[in-house]
This record gives C-alpha cells, structure tokens and sequence, in this order.
C-alpha cells in the first residue's frame, strides 16, 4: 500500500526531514513511486521494478518482519491518530 510522509514519520518515530529525505533518495532510484492528491504525498514501491527486485523485497519483508523492531513501527502506524483519508488510491 502507500504512505504519507508523516505516517512513516509516525511509524518509525523519525522527524519529518530525515525521513522526507530518505523517502527522496529511494523515489530518485526508482524504488518508490509517488502520487499527490493536494497537498498530500503518498509514496508506494514502484509497480514497474522489475521481478527480481519485488522477490529481494519479499524476502528482506520474511526476514525481519518478525524482528521486534518492525513490529513496533507496524503497530505505531496503526495506533496513530488522524491518519490521512484517501479519496482515491
């Protein structure tokens, strides 16, 4: 799915201008791709990547999606308040 800037920022606990930051360097390489509605920024991995990319993916996700860490972001994301509505994603 997507993300606003400020649900990663939410998530991982980051200020707002390292994770824009960061967020600008994996869309420059092609990794995310990225959709506006208003004022808005939603970015989501880019669907043209090729095979072996989303396989990469999937397996650093198997592999430490389970790691205590990430699970706290998953659950700080989906604890937070006010999160943005998306009117068409």
């Amino acid at each position: 799915d997507e993300l606003c800037v400020c649900e990663h920022c939410h998530a991982l606990d980051r200020p707002q201008p390292k994770v824009s930051r960061h967020l600008d360097v994996m869309r420059e390489s092609g990794l995310l791709s990225v959709r506006r509605e208003g004022l808005w920024v939603y970015y989501r991995i880019h669907s043209l990547l090729p095979t072996w990319a989303y396989r990469i993916l999937d397996q650093m996700g198997q592999g430490c999606g389970g790691l205590d860490h990430f699970q706290s972001d998953r659950k700080r994301l989906g604890e937070m308040p006010n999160r943005p509505v998306r009117c068409c994603a």
